[in-house]
C-alpha cells in the first residue's frame, strides 16, 4: 500500500507548498545586522511525527553553544531567536490509513529516517540559497531533532554536532 518513494515524494510535495514562505522569511534573516557576539546561526526544526508537523526556529549562538540575546537592547542589531517557519504539515494521511502507515514505517525504520533527513535538509538548503544565505558571513546550520549531526548550509553536508563549536 505504501512505498518509501511515495512517502518521500509526498513530503517533498508538501514542503514545496511552503518554499515561498520559508524563503521570504529567510531573506529577512539574511538582511539582519547581527550582534558581533553571535558566532553562528542554528535553524532548529521541531518535528512532530505522529501528526506530521514541522516548524523551524532560528537561534543566534556563541561559540560556547549558548544562545546570544540582545542584552544591550540595541534596536539596530539582532540577537536572540525567531520563528522562520510556523507549524506546517509535511505529510498528509487519511485517518483510515494511519495504522497501516505506521506499520509500514516501523517495517522500514532503518531506511526512512535517513531519507526524511535528506529531504528536509535539501529543501531547507534550497530555500536558504534562494534567500541569499550563502552571502551571510555567519556559519549557519540546520538542526533536526534527536540527531548528533547538523547540516552545514554553506558546505551542504552533514557534520558532527560538536564540530561547529570548535
Amino acid at each position: 500500500m505504501f512505498t518509501i518513494d511515495q512517502y518521500i515524494g509526498n513530503i517533498q510535495s508538501n514542503l514545496q507548498k511552503h518554499s515561498n514562505e520559508l524563503t521570504s522569511n529567510l531573506k529577512r534573516v539574511v538582511a539582519y545586522k547581527f550582534s558581533p557576539a553571535i558566532d553562528l546561526l542554528d535553524f532548529t526544526a521541531s518535528i512532530e511525527p505522529i501528526n506530521f508537523e514541522l516548524s523551524i526556529r532560528m537561534f543566534s549562538m556563541d561559540q560556547g553553544a549558548n544562545e546570544v540575546f540582545n542584552e544591550e537592547n540595541n534596536p539596530n542589531l539582532f540577537a536572540g531567536s525567531e520563528e522562520v517557519l510556523p507549524e506546517i504539515l509535511y505529510h498528509e494521511l487519511d485517518n483510515s490509513q494511519r495504522e497501516a502507515f505506521f506499520d509500514f514505517y516501523e517495517e522500514h525504520e532503518m531506511e526512512i529516517p535517513e531519507q526524511e533527513q535528506k529531504t528536509f535538509a535539501e529543501w531547507f538548503s534550497s530555500c536558504w540559497k534562494e534567500a541569499g544565505g550563502d552571502a551571510l558571513e555567519l556559519p549557519a546550520y540546520l538542526v533536526l531533532p534527536e540527531e548528533s549531526n547538523s547540516y552545514d548550509l554553506r558546505k551542504s553536508e552533514w557534520i558532527d554536532e560538536e564540530e561547529k563549536w570548535t
